[in-house]
């Protein structure tokens, strides 16, 4: 998977928005907010880098205390939201 080009992270207080920088991104009906695990992921894969959810969950648990199997089922979780949301492909 890839994510799809023209969007921008920001901070927005305690979490991150996620904004397209395009017309075509543009979606008034629903905001895309991530929490800091799932930002640090975004920002890791963001340069059009493929990835899988072995691959998140090794950059998870690289980064965080968390066992491998924990950290395999948060990116899970986390690409299923990214699919949802269409900011991946």
């Amino acid at each position: 998977m890839k994510v799809k080009p023209g969007f921008k992270l920001r901070p927005l207080g305690n979490e991150f928005i996620l904004v397209g920088e395009g017309v075509e991104q543009i979606n008034f009906n629903k905001m895309i907010t991530m929490n800091e695990s799932a930002a640090y992921l975004w920002q890791q894969v963001m340069d059009g880098t493929d990835f899988d959810a072995e691959r998140l969950a090794e950059l998870l648990t690289q980064e965080y205390e968390v066992s491998h199997e924990q950290a395999l089922q948060d990116a899970q979780t986390t690409i299923q939201s990214w699919l949802d949301a269409e900011i991946i492909q």
